[in-house]
Parts: C-alpha cells; structure tokens; sequence
C-alpha cells in the first residue's frame, strides 16, 4: 500500500474522471469567471500547478506553507499541493490577531505564506521581522496573488511518494502554560485516520458529504475532507455555516459533519424539518460535547441519531458511536480499528469497568509530537506508546467510552479549543484586575462557554463590556468568554488551589 496520504486519495478518485468531486453553491451566481465546480480531474490537476508553483518560489520538500485564508476550493487544492509536493501544510484560523500568527510563524519558520489579501501588510510586516518568508494571497473565491500566478503556471509537479512517517502537517494547539505547541502529524497518521473513518462510516462513492465546517481545523480538513477523498465521493462545498443554507442543501447529500453549534441551530430553525433529512444515512458531531438533550431533541425532530465521536488535534479521530448499532447520547463510543485506548489511574494502574480515570490513546493515528519540543514530547507519552490525552474517561461494561471532564481544564467551544490560562494571563494583566478563573460551562448553542470570574484590585473600577471588549481586540472572538461575573475572591483549597471545580457549579446556568 501506498504510504503518501496524496498518492492515496489520487487512488481513490472514481474512474469516471467527468464526476464532479466539489460543487460550491455559493459562486453559482457570480457570474462569469467564477467556477462552481470541479470534476476529480480538476483536483489532481490544480494540485499539480499549485505544487508546481510551491516548488518554482524555492521550497524543497519539508518546508512549511503556511495558510490564512477563508475557505474556497482553491485552498483544499493548496493542501493537496502541499501533500503532493512534500512540503508541510500549516493552516491558520482565519479568526487569528497579528500577535498569534507573530508567535507562529516565528516558532514554525516558514518558508511560504498564503494569506487572505486583506492581510497581506500585516504578513509582509511578520515576514520582514524573521526574514525568509515569501507572501502570497488567495480570497474565497480563488483571486489573488497566489491564485494569478498559479494560472500562469503549466508544468504539472510529479507527485513525492512520501514515507509514512513523513511530516504532512503541523497544528497548532495550545496548552496550560498559554503558549501554542505544534503538533506534527505525518502522512501515516493523517492516512491511517482518514482509512478507519471511511470504513467505519461506510463511506462509498455514492455518498455525498454536504461540508460546511472550516478547513483550517482538524474537523474540516482531515476528518471530512480525507474520508470524503479517500471514497471518491462528491462534496457540496459551503464557504460557511448557514442554517437556510445548508436545509436548502440537504435534500440533495447523504451525509452532514458539524458541531454541536450547527446542530442548535438546525434545531432553531422552523424549516428544519423530517423531509428535509429524508435522504440522509448520517450525521457525525464532534469538536466539543453534545448535550444529551441536543442529541435527543435532534432525534425527536428528524428520526436519526447524530453519531457522535471523539479526537483530539494530537490523534485525530480516537473513538464513535457505531454506525451499525445503538449510539447513546453522551458517550463517545467505541475505539476505531487500529486505536488503542485505556483509562488510568494516578498510581498508573488500569481503571477497572466504570472507573473514572486519565484517558491514553495509542496507534499509528497518534502524532510523533511537537515542534520542537522534545521535552515536552517526552513528557506527554507514556511507556509503550501511550499517549497522555489529557482528558477524564471511564469505560462503562459496555465498552462505551464516556468524557467525564479534562485534567487541564480545556474548554471546548464552538468547536474550538480555549485554554483558560492564556485568558486568565491577559486579564490578570488588566490594571484593574487582581487575578482571575476562566471556568467552562454548558452553552446550548456553542457546547460550552467560556465565563471569567474576576476580582479587581481594591478600589478600581471594570464592567464586564469594558473587560471583554479589550479581550476582542487581543485574541480570537471564539477564546473571549462570553460573560464576566466580578466577585470579591475566589474560592480556595487549603493549598491555595482555586477549586474551579466550585465556580463551575456556580455559573453551569449562566450561559443556558
């Protein structure tokens, strides 16, 4: 077998080169100049020029490319490009402030970046302080100057036949101490994921995946994308969630991935109805909890039970629900074929059924660490292999896997992964502010939310519209806790620990 994740999905491409692979309703009307599809044909070939390109501006195999833009076809075909041409895809979320693509690019050293044209000065101004780094621009709707001079280009870059534990991709995620870590997946990892999800959700390429996740995350790059590819199946390519949008959609695909905030708002909406899914084998969930109440409402309204599962960027996709069999509302299923998983307790003894413990995953999905952090590699895995998740789990004698919270107070919201300490940092440093908690609780339409627990200095003054506000212009909207409670102190353990354990269950109505 192949072991290049692009020789693998070029494989997989239906012989019937003509079938469309991608249709993106959203430039139908444009008018002329703008496609609104492509065949399978178009995907190798874009993927082509594109590494082409890549290969022309100096990069050589190994080299980072670095991406900010807004979702469009022509950014799937960079990451094709990039699996294609051996060089190390690095998406951003487009939702980054200057100051977190600075930490970026000045940890992963780049050689290329790809940027919406809106930022192109901003990038220029980055690339001009680490010096090395070339900017190119690409819009959704494939135009700028990366896009102009992909046109010009007519050699078609030979596909690398990349080894499996060849570098494909780095995601950044952060960690407690606030600073982001990349965690680098290789091609193995990528390819060893992408072939259990398409088995185990009985993809075929008959199926039509209706995609409306973002493409700078694991979800919507790795999950929907590889196990639509690697099947051969066509995607309806939304540049974003719109609940009209994707109903109107719906009728004419057999499969939606979304996170619980899609499905709230699918909920909301009246026009979301029975006939609508009549079609449809499947519905996954994942990137943040989906309350059982979500799950059962969502079964009372269209008769299918959302399939959930659970990953993590380091992993990949670790566990699901069955396809074929009963998938109970909060839990997040069994192992996928090929992942190991086992609950631990803090002597390092295995959970007995039903014991709640530190959840340990292992298997070739799992990443070969951080970018340059072997400390910190080492310290995250282990003995045998095992990765250390992070999260709380017990297995039930079933053998569902339930998430019963995170030792490192990981929030998980919209999808998206807040880490309190780099919130707490940035209030704390508030004139006003003596110390801070950033606390998680449920949120009906994000999952979760984040809520900051403040105490001010004695005698200042700070409203909580004032504190957020300054937040928004600091970090990612999604990393901004959507309420701010101002107390007199916070609540202590003998050894000085704030028991964020007892604000969460103060604030769990907050956001409801």
């Amino acid at each position: 077998m192949a072991t290049s994740l692009y020789t693998l999905i070029a494989h997989s491409f239906p012989d019937d080169r003509r079938l469309v692979a991608i249709e993106a309703p959203d430039r139908a009307n444009l008018g002329k100049g703008f496609r609104s599809s492509w065949s399978f044909a178009d995907l190798e070939s874009n993927a082509a020029r594109y590494a082409s390109l890549i290969a022309d501006l100096g990069l050589k195999r190994g080299d980072r490319v670095a991406v900010q833009v807004e979702k469009s076809p022509e950014a799937l075909f960079l990451y094709l490009a990039c699996l294609r041409g051996g060089f190390v895809f690095l998406p951003m979320n487009t939702a980054y402030r200057t100051d977190e693509v600075d930490y970026l690019v000045g940890n992963a050293e780049p050689s290329l970046m790809v940027c919406d044209p809106a930022r192109e000065e901003e990038m220029l101004v980055i690339a001009r302080k680490y010096g090395g780094m070339q900017v190119l621009t690409l819009d959704g709707l494939g135009r700028g100057s990366f896009g102009e001079a992909a046109g010009r280009v007519r050699d078609a870059h030979p596909p690398v036949d990349c080894a499996s534990a060849d570098l494909a991709a780095i995601l950044y995620t952060s960690g407690t101490t606030g600073k982001p870590k990349g965690a680098m997946l290789s091609h193995g990892n990528l390819a060893a994921n992408g072939l259990a999800l398409r088995d185990a959700w009985a993809f075929t390429e008959h199926d039509v995946l209706l995609h409306a996740l973002p493409i700078f995350h694991a979800h919507g790059l790795f999950v929907a994308c590889h196990t639509a590819l690697l099947s051969g199946a066509r995607m309806i390519w939304l540049a974003r969630f719109d609940s009209d949008q994707v109903i109107r959609h719906l009728p004419e695909a057999s499969v939606f991935m979304g996170v619980p905030t899609f499905y709230t708002r699918l909920l909301d909406n009246p026009a979301f109805t029975r006939d609508v899914v009549a079609h449809m084998r499947l519905f996954t969930s994942g990137s943040a909890p989906l309350l059982a109440e979500t799950f059962d409402e969502f079964k009372a309204r269209t008769g299918l039970a959302i399939l959930e599962r659970y990953g993590m960027t380091e992993t990949g996709m670790n566990t699901s629900n069955p396809y074929e069999g009963e998938r109970r509302a909060g839990t997040v299923g069994f192992p996928l074929p090929g992942v190991e998983v086992r609950v631990m307790t803090d002597e390092g003894a295995e959970c007995a059924t039903g014991e709640i413990g530190d959840l340990q995953v292992r298997g070739q999905n799992v990443f070969s660490g951080y970018w340059r952090m072997p400390e910190k590699t080492t310290e995250e895995f282990a003995e045998g292999g095992w990765f250390r998740t992070g999260d709380v789990a017990m297995i039930d004698a079933d053998g569902y896997v339930h998430l019963v919270g995170r030792a490192k107070d990981l929030i998980i919201s919209g999808g998206f992964n807040v880490y309190p300490k780099e919130i707490e940092g940035l209030i704390d440093d508030m004139p006003e502010v003596l110390e801070s908690a950033i606390v998680g609780v449920p949120h009906r339409d994000f999952g979760e939310a984040g809520i900051a627990v403040v105490v001010l200095n004695k005698g200042a003054s700070l409203d909580e519209d004032t504190l957020l506000g300054r937040l928004k212009e600091t970090v990612a909207n999604y990393k901004v806790p959507k309420h701010a409670a101002f107390v007199e102190s916070l609540p202590r353990n003998t050894m000085g620990k704030v028991q964020k354990n007892l604000l969460r269950e103060t604030y769990r109505d907050a956001c409801r």
